[in-house]
């Protein structure tokens, strides 16, 4: 692969991982990441496995390594002077300064933008909040599963009418996650920006903004009618049998999404043994389909229940129409198009227990991007001190302080 974002240095004051995980990401194509970590604690997610939210086990904590693979860490007491001092000396050698610090925090931190560039007019100053820079909630904190998946609208668009309960997000970092790579994609747009123009932006991206665009299309739609958008009923799926999910006989789920319907249904009937079915006039074209899309979609509930998955495996191989298997995550890394392409790469912690990691979603060069571990808390610490031209006596100094890790 090439490493596209070699020679780029981002220097990182943050925690979690909507945040975190957008340097992530600039790490596995090659920058150079420096990590600030609270001296006294360090990132909030190395505590994370306290908390409830998710099982984290003692060997692998996979979701600091998701969000903080390839990064040095350097502890530091941002609110001594001291720490501040070394902060600054570091943007002045780096070419972004990343940050989700609320803004009353920024301030009383000295870290805002006009702080940063103080040291440094050039650098690219990005910032991740919940629900963006302006606006009464801007100094509020939040997390994905607040302003991405409920305030966006995500969950109730992804709730059953049949249902009463929302649902909750699918997965740790959902949202931060897909905002992480709108931040990465933002990063590296200012820094060609800066490159043709030498004008260095400041660049904004928030959870809320990601989940307002994630639920785009459904707002457009909802704004021109007037309408809040809610996914149809299962009733009102009825009319194109082919767009819909199936039921195998061992309780599997085929999902199939033909929007061409009369199109792919004589290869469906020849695929499932129902040859018969493709001169019913009934079903004879893509109008009489959708007519009939109930009496279809009960004939096709009998023939998709009457084998097992792996039975359908075989006689779809050949459908040209757009269908899956409905997997879990255990299933979706062992996916043959997963393996194939390099979607799930090999790691090792720090002491050597390994474990695998979904890689980076952009390629180039047509080869997945091999992530790093995660660092030990201020494992680079002595490092980076020392590349600011600092002595090994003033960082004793430092550290006996509590300035530094």
């Amino acid at each position: 692969m090439t490493a596209v974002m070699q020679g780029v240095r981002v220097l990182e004051v943050a925690e979690h991982t909507f945040v975190p995980a957008a340097s992530a990401l600039l790490a596995d194509w090659g920058a150079d990441i420096v990590k600030i970590e609270p001296v006294e604690r360090g990132d909030a997610m190395r505590g994370l496995a306290s908390t409830g939210v998710a099982v984290v086990p003692d060997n692998v904590h996979a979701l600091l390594e998701h969000s903080n693979r390839g990064k040095r860490s350097l502890g530091l007491d941002l609110k001594s002077e001291e720490g501040l001092e070394i902060l600054y000396r570091l943007a002045t050698t780096s070419d972004v300064f990343l940050t989700n610090k609320l803004p009353s925090v920024r301030t009383k931190l000295k870290i805002d933008v006009e702080d940063i560039r103080a040291h440094n007019p050039g650098i690219i100053y990005v910032r991740g909040t919940g629900q963006g820079e302006r606006g009464p909630d801007a100094d509020k904190g939040s997390y994905d599963s607040l302003a991405f998946w409920a305030r966006a609208g995500i969950a109730l668009g992804a709730k059953r009418p049949e249902y009463d309960l929302v649902p909750v997000p699918p997965a740790p970092g959902f949202g931060d996650s897909i905002g992480a790579m709108t931040i990465a994609g933002g990063i590296m747009g200012a820094l060609f920006h800066r490159e043709r123009t030498g004008e260095a932006a400041v660049v904004d991206v928030s959870l809320l903004g990601t989940g307002l665009w994630a639920m785009g299309q459904a707002i457009a739609l909802s704004l021109l009618l007037n309408v809040p958008w809610a996914p149809p009923a299962a009733s009102a799926l009825a009319s194109n049998p082919l767009s819909r999910n199936y039921l195998t006989k061992e309780g599997r789920v085929l999902a199939f999404t033909c929007l061409q319907a009369g199109k792919y249904w004589p290869d469906l009937c020849e695929s499932i043994g129902r040859p018969e079915l493709v001169n019913d006039p009934r079903f004879a074209d893509h109008p009489s389909l959708l007519a009939h899309g109930g009496e279809a979609v009960e004939i096709l509930t009998d023939v998709f229940g009457s084998a097992t998955l792996d039975e359908w495996r075989e006689r779809l191989a050949d459908f040209t129409g757009q269908w899956t298997v409905v997997q879990d995550t255990l299933e979706a890394a062992a996916d043959p198009q997963t393996v194939a392409n390099g979607y799930v790469q090999p790691c090792e912690t720090a002491t050597g227990h390994p474990f695998q990691l979904v890689a980076a979603p952009v390629q180039f060069d047509e080869a997945p991007a091999a992530p790093g571990r995660a660092p030990e808390f201020n494992e680079h610490g002595d490092a980076i001190l020392a590349d600011l031209g600092l002595d090994w006596d003033a960082i004793i100094d430092l550290k006996v302080k509590g300035v530094v890790g």
